[in-house]
């Protein structure tokens, strides 16, 4: 997961803000485990949320 969020803080704030701070960014290890906690948090949450919608629904098996 960590190289995923390095590669997206690397092009994500480089097309923002510019490659220079963009790699600067990626390459701070602070940054990239505040990334890499919120990634994995965010699909921790949208897998649950698919969890409790299939559920509701009756789609689970």
């Amino acid at each position: 997961m960590g190289p995923y969020v390095r590669i997206l803080l690397r092009y994500g704030v480089g097309a923002i803000i510019g490659y220079q701070v963009g790699e600067q960014l990626s390459n701070d290890p602070d940054v990239l485990t505040v990334a890499t906690v919120a990634a994995t948090t965010l699909v921790g949450i949208a897998t649950e949320g698919a969890y409790y919608l299939a559920r509701k629904f009756g789609w689970e098996r």
